[in-house]
Parts: C-alpha cells; structure tokens; sequence
C-alpha cells in the first residue's frame, strides 16, 4: 500500500548534514538553505542525522511503525514530489476502526498517527522546501516549480481582481439604472416606486461570484507564502461538561491522543512513548486545562519556537485531549484513567449539588 510505504517520511526529520544540501530544480540556494533549516528543527528527532534509521535520538522511543530510511532511492524514488508534500501536509486520521468511530481509510490515504502534519504550522512554500531537502537524502532532485507554482498564483490572483472590477461596475451601472427608472416612474405616479432588483440580479450575483473567487486567489497566495497560525491567538475556552459526560468525553480524549493525533510519537505516559516533549504522567496536577487547550490549537502562538506542530485539532477534539490530560496524575493503568474520570465526575457533581442547596438557602432567607 502507497500509505504503508509513504511512512518512509516518516515524522518528516533529522538533523541533515550540510553536505546532504543540494541544488534542487527550480529552487534557489536560499531555498535549499531553508529546507536544512526547517528539517533540521521539526524533523532531527525521528529521521536522524542523514535520514536512516534509528539515527534519530527519538528513533527507537516510537511506536511501531517506526520512520524508514529516507535515503533508500530505490523507495523514495517511486513517490512523486506531491505525494512528499500532501504526507507533510495533510488533515489527520483516527485510525481507530470504523465500528468504534474511526475514519474511512483508503488504499491511497497516508494514516500513521506518529506522523505529524505540518499543514496548520508551516507555509505551503516552506513544505515545498523539505520537499526538496527529502529529495537530496537519497540522491534525487525535487522536480516540481515552486516558482512557476507562485507565478501561476499571482496570476490567478490578478485575473480575480480584475474580474471582481470589472463585475463591481456591471453591478454599480445595473443599479444606477435601476434607481434612475425608479425615480421617473416616482415622478410619474406621484408616489415612491422602489428599484426593481431583478433587473440587476444578474450582476449582483457575477459580482458575487468573482469576490468568491478572489478570496479563493488571496487565501492560496497567502498559505504559499504565510504560516497558516501566524499571529492567531486562541480565545479562552469553554472546558466544562456535564458530569455524565465526562468519563466518555476522556475516553475520546484518550483515543485521539493515541490513534489520531499521535501524541505518543513525542510525549511518553509511564514507560510508553517518545521523549521528544515532556512527559505527560503528571499533566493533571502541572497544566491549567485552559492553557493545554490553546497549545494544542496553535504551539507557535504561544511559543514560536517550539519543535509541536498544530495538528488541526477541532475545538472538540481539543477539548477532549485537554479533559483526557486532566486525568494523568502518575497513573499507569487504564483502570486508573478512568476511576480518575469517574471521581472528577462525582466530585463535579458533588460541587454542583452543594451550589444549587446554597442557592436555594439564600433564596429562602430572603
């Protein structure tokens, strides 16, 4: 399977040598430069010094199955430049089974969760550069234009300006037009006649379409060159739940942590997982919920150097890894996980009785 075999990219890193750098087709030096870079940063922690296993100083902490050699052509020769970059840049999988709430998972679609996506973290241009940085650990050259791929946006870009002019005017003249024979006919009748907006219905809904179409140019030439999370900030969110929901809410929490999002690629419970990020046995007594959440949105917001990627957490999906967190107070064991689960439960519900009499007692004395 494509999927299977497309891991050789694994958690897309290693700390490359300079000497791996070459000049790839249709990019500059700078651009080359910039893909060591970028690799050398999210990437040196799994793929290792020059892409072959078991370099990386997360290498062997990974579950199975663990990032293959990058610098094995006879392999990564037969994935083509964009098959590179949409492992790189993709939306994650639950590769939970379908029965139980996982995601329909075709032949084609890359689903190892250890794998992160970079597709909410880094510029469409800065993926092209790894892309083109991967090519050179095996000996080959990127062949896709990043140029021509800018050239053509601009392009389109331009085009949809000019469009949406020229759609605004069609609109503007259709409608004075409108209002003027409105106002004869006013004069006419000796009373107020509204414009008839059929008569410019066409023209509104071309000019519509063309803002539409514009927006659609500036957001592709925007993600070629700007960092989707750049200057985002993540609104405080709402984290409580009802008490009959919780342990339910955690145990998705606990499926996304493991099956969708890969957290234990980079982050270790107990003896299991990778040691890239902190250890997470003692999330529930050293994190602020509210904080976990808007870390897991957007890492760069809040820390733009750090090796975490956003992996395009919905806010319920967030919500659900945070509350799973929550519950990680040096505990081993899945029964642990969720006595934890069902004693915040009943602690919340306790918490919530105790108001409500309070309430009422106040209520009476007055």
């Amino acid at each position: 399977m494509k999927a299977a075999r497309l891991y050789a990219m694994g958690v897309v890193g290693a700390v490359a040598w300079v000497g791996a750098l070459i000049a790839v087709a249709g990019c500059t030096s700078e651009q080359g430069g910039k893909g060591h870079e970028l690799y050398v940063h999210y990437c040196s922690h799994c793929h290792g010094e020059s892409g072959k296993q078991n370099e990386g100083f997360n290498w062997s902490s990974m579950p199975d199955p663990k990032p293959k050699d990058l610098t094995n052509k006879s392999e990564m020769s037969t994935f083509k430049d964009e098959d590179i970059f949409n492992t790189i840049s993709r939306d994650m999988k639950d590769t939970t089974d379908v029965a139980e709430g996982g995601d329909e998972i075709g032949d084609d679609d890359f689903a190892v969760p250890t794998m992160p996506t970079f597709k909410y973290t880094l510029s469409e241009e800065e993926i092209w550069a790894i892309v083109g940085y991967v090519r050179g650990l095996h000996g080959g050259k990127m062949e896709f234009k990043v140029e021509e791929r800018k050239k053509q946006l601009e392009a389109a870009l331009l085009t949809a300006k000019t469009n949406l002019e020229q759609a605004t005017k069609a609109y503007e003249a259709a409608e004075k037009q409108a209002s003027e024979e409105a106002e004869k006919k006013s004069e006419a009748l000796k009373k107020d006649v509204e414009p008839d907006e059929s008569s410019y219905a066409n023209e509104l809904a071309v000019m519509v379409k063309a803002k539409k179409e514009l927006d659609a140019a500036q957001a592709a030439m925007t993600n070629l060159v700007t960092r989707p999370g750049k200057g985002t900030s993540v609104a405080r969110p709402d984290l409580t739940i009802k008490p009959d929901q919780l342990a339910k809410t955690v145990a998705l929490g606990q499926r996304l942590y493991e099956n969708k999002y890969g957290c234990n690629g980079c982050h270790s419970i107990g003896p299991d997982g990778g040691k890239v990020g902190p250890a997470l046995d003692r999330a529930g007594f050293r994190l602020n919920g509210t904080w976990v959440f808007r870390w897991l949105k957007n890492p760069q917001a809040m820390n733009a150097e750090s090796r975490m990627p956003a992996l395009g957490l919905s806010d319920a999906d967030a919500k659900a890894v945070t509350l799973y967190l929550t519950t990680l107070k040096s505990m081993t064991t899945e029964e642990d996980i969720q006595k934890a689960a069902a004693a915040a439960a009943a602690e919340k519900a306790a918490s919530d009785k105790a108001a409500a009499e309070k309430a009422k007692e106040e209520k009476a004395k007055k």
